[in-house]
């Protein structure tokens, strides 16, 4: 597997990289990663992952998003050069930089079939980060360059049905396959939210909305601070807590100050994903999604695991993920609303837990090991020779 970004780096991506990886392994098949180096300095870098069959490759910090790094071409190429192509069935890409780039040129040096996860939606997404742009020919170019290089894979995976419709309303012609990324129940089997709420001074009786995820501009959280506003006007003390970091955390702080909701938002950072993660997650009477740009939604499925109902938009993959009183309630597109939806779960934890249990019975049929299946299924129809036995065990998948 071949990717510009992995852990400590917190995203879906690593995550979906990371499930996949050790689905796998628990089925038998072997793979290797390559994938950036980060320096020890990064917040992220407490995030402990397991090191087995990664090579890290040195590279640059990017402006504008010190989190993440660039390879080094030449120590990308080298690091992919020094594996014997007859040790692998096919090259797995997940990420469309640099990663694509020299993940298709080996795979074709090589004579393998290479299939590339389509995880971001980047169209909705650059004009973030280069704001000096004129937005429609960012959108233009993402899709061009989408469609290019999507073209130049074997087969294309799309987490969601919405991101699979995109791609072919780009134009893509090769074959596109909706294989949503699993979860490791065993990861979301406990959680001690009381402990969470002690460690953070936050009452018992408190009524709680979390978010989880990457704090970018691109996840809405300008909204789901109006949200908390309006809750406000209904329950006085209640608290928004967002676990996660990214370039839009100082923008989003100084919001914070603005509107006077310093008691009712808490950012807490990143957290050890085994334990405290979870545990944040069962501190909340709900789980609020507001992000209208994701391709699946994975932590809307990590809240459902735990028993944590969600309450969010149905828009692009996350349609996929949410159904109505499956562990969820859809709020409409506007504060009002979105507060109307919020308040009876925050202020009925009764009504709050009946709808996080049937999440926890949604979330069952969402486990790695189904869509693991559903990836090997693909690698078999790529792989030039039917694959079995020791020849899947040699390594299925390499980058």
């Amino acid at each position: 597997m071949v990717s510009d970004v992995y852990f400590p780096r917190v995203n879906g991506v690593s995550t979906s990289i990371q499930t996949l990886r050790q689905a796998l392994a628990e089925a038998g098949h072997a793979s290797v990663l390559v994938a950036p180096d980060y320096p020890a300095t990064l917040p992220q870098a407490k995030i402990n992952v397991a090191e087995a069959d990664i090579v890290r490759v040195p590279g640059w910090p990017i402006p504008r998003d010190p989190e993440d790094r660039l390879m080094h071409p030449r120590a990308l190429a080298a690091a992919l050069d020094q594996f014997n192509p007859a040790n692998f069935d096919l090259v797995h890409i997940h990420t469309p930089f640099l990663a694509h780039r020299a993940g298709v040129r080996w795979a074709r040096k090589h004579g393998l079939p290479c299939v590339e996860t389509y995880h971001t939606l980047f169209e909705e997404y650059f004009h973030h980060y280069l704001p000096f742009l004129p937005k429609a020919w960012l959108a233009a170019a993402a899709r061009m360059i989408s469609r290019k290089e999507c073209d130049g894979v074997t087969a294309v995976i799309a987490p969601s049905s919405a991101m699979r419709n995109t791609l072919l309303a780009y134009g893509v012609s090769s074959p596109v396959h909706i294989i949503p990324t699993g979860l490791n129940l065993a990861d979301f089997a406990n959680c001690d939210g009381p402990a969470f709420r002690a460690r953070h001074g936050i009452a018992p009786a408190r009524p709680v909305m979390a978010y989880v995820g990457r704090v970018a501009f691109e996840k809405n959280l300008d909204f789901l601070l109006l949200v908390t506003e309006r809750v406000r006007h209904n329950l006085p003390d209640v608290l928004l807590v967002i676990a996660g970091e990214g370039p839009a955390r100082a923008s989003l702080e100084r919001a914070v100050a603005k509107r006077q909701l310093t008691n009712n938002v808490r950012f807490v950072g990143y957290l050890e994903r085994r334990t405290e993660l979870p545990a944040c997650y069962c501190a909340a009477d709900a789980f609020v999604f507001a992000s209208k740009t994701e391709t699946q939604g994975l932590v809307l499925m990590e809240a459902m695991a735990l028993g944590v109902p969600v309450v969010g938009l149905a828009e692009m993959g996350t349609k996929d993920v949410l159904q109505e009183g499956a562990g969820c309630r859809i709020a409409p597109d506007d504060v009002a609303g979105f507060a109307q939806v919020l308040i009876p779960l925050l202020a009925d934890r009764v009504a709050a837990q009946a709808l996080g249990a049937a999440g926890k019975a949604y979330a069952a049929g969402w486990s790695e090991a189904r869509m693991c299946e559903a990836i090997l299924a693909l690698y078999h129809t790529l792989h030039p020779k039917p694959v079995s036995g020791t020849e899947v065990a040699r390594g299925i998948i390499a980058g």
